[in-house]
C-alpha cells in the first residue's frame, strides 16, 4: 500500500461519519428554522471531518510510540505499527491535519467569534490529548466521556451557532444522539481490544468495568441515542414529531446488537464497527430529513 491509501487507511474512514453526522443534524434544524448558511455550515464540517482525521492520526502516532499497538493487535491495521509510514511522518501528517483544521476554523471565529475559539482550542487540544500526553484521556477510561462530549452537543450545537449566530438549548439535547451513537462505536473498538489494551495498561471502560458493561454501554447508548433524544428534543420545540422516524433505525442495528452481546472474535466486532458507524449515517440523514419536513 503507498500514497494516498496509507493516509486513506490512517483516517479510519469507516468511523468518520462521527464527525460528520452532528453537523448534518445541525444543518437541518438550522435549514429549519430559517438560518441556514451555506458557508459556515461547509467550514463547519470541513472542520469537524479534518478535527476526527487529525485525532485518529494522533492515535496511531501515539499508540505506537507508547507500545500499545503491537504486532499481535487483532483490530484493523494501522499505519504507523505496520511500518507503512515512520513515527516521524506520522507525526507532521497530524500537524498538518490540524493545521488545516485551524484555517477551516479562521472563517468560523470570523462569523461566531470567540466561542468558536474556544471549541476549536479545546477540540483539537482534546484531539491531541485523546492518546498523547502524560495523562490520555483514553487511557484513563475517558475517551467515552471526550466523544459523547465533542462529536455531540459541541459540534451539532455548534454547527447551529455559527448558522443562527446564537445559541440554542435543543441542539444541545439532540447533539447528544450522534455523540451517543459515537460512544457506541468507540465500545465497540474496545470490547475488541480489551485483551490487548489489558497488557499495555491502557485503561478503558472495558478494562476497568469488564465487557459485560460494555455490551451494555453499547446497547444503552444506541437506545438512549435512537429513542430519548429525538422524543425529549421534539418535546423542548413542541413540534418535528416527524424525527422520530428515525427511530427506525433500530431495526438495522438487531444484527449488529447481537453480534457485540455474543461474540469475542475480533473480524466479527471489527465488522460491527463498521456497520455502527452506518446506523449512525441511517439515522443522521433520517433524523435530518423528518426535521425539515
Amino acid at each position: 500500500m503507498k500514497g494516498f491509501g496509507v493516509w486513506l487507511l490512517a483516517a479510519r474512514p469507516k468511523t468518520l461519519w462521527a464527525g460528520v453526522a452532528p453537523v448534518l443534524i445541525g444543518m437541518a434544524m438550522a435549514h429549519a428554522d430559517g438560518v441556514f448558511h451555506a458557508g459556515a455550515a461547509l467550514a463547519a464540517l470541513a472542520g469537524s471531518i479534518l478535527i476526527q482525521i487529525g485525532t485518529n492520526y494522533a492515535n496511531d502516532y501515539f499508540d505506537f510510540v507508547k507500545g500499545t499497538d503491537t504486532a499481535d493487535r487483532i483490530g484493523p491495521m494501522r499505519a504507523t505499527q505496520a511500518g507503512l509510514v515512520t513515527p516521524r511522518q506520522m507525526l507532521a501528517a497530524t500537524v498538518v491535519v490540524f493545521g488545516l483544521a485551524v484555517l477551516a476554523g479562521v472563517y468560523l471565529v470570523y462569523r461566531g467569534g470567540t466561542p468558536i475559539v474556544i471549541i476549536g482550542v479545546l477540540s483539537i487540544l482534546c484531539g491531541v490529548l485523546y492518546t498523547g500526553g502524560p495523562f490520555p484521556l483514553g487511557y484513563l477510561g475517558l475517551g467515552d466521556v471526550f466523544v459523547l462530549v465533542f462529536f455531540g452537543p459541541v459540534a451539532l450545537a455548534g454547527t447551529y451557532y455559527v448558522q443562527a449566530l446564537h445559541w440554542d438549548s435543543s441542539s444541545m439535547v439532540a447533539g447528544l444522539a450522534p455523540g451517543l451513537f459515537s460512544v457506541a462505536i468507540l465500545t465497540v473498538n474496545n470490547l475488541r481490544d480489551r485483551e490487548t489494551d489489558v497488557r499495555t495498561g491502557k485503561k478503558t471502560l472495558a478494562v476497568r468495568l469488564g465487557p459485560t458493561f460494555a455490551r451494555i454501554e453499547y446497547v444503552v447508548a444506541l437506545l438512549g441515542a435512537a429513542i430519548a433524544v429525538p422524543v425529549v428534543v421534539c418535546l423542548m420545540r413542541g413540534g418535528h414529531w416527524t424525527s422520530c422516524g428515525a427511530m427506525a433505525v433500530l431495526l438495522f442495528a438487531l444484527p449488529s446488537v447481537q453480534r457485540v452481546w455474543t461474540s469475542n472474535d475480533g473480524a466479527t466486532l471489527n465488522a460491527t464497527l463498521a456497520s455502527t458507524g452506518k446506523l449512525l449515517l441511517i439515522f443522521s440523514l433520517l433524523y435530518s430529513a423528518g426535521w425539515m419536513i
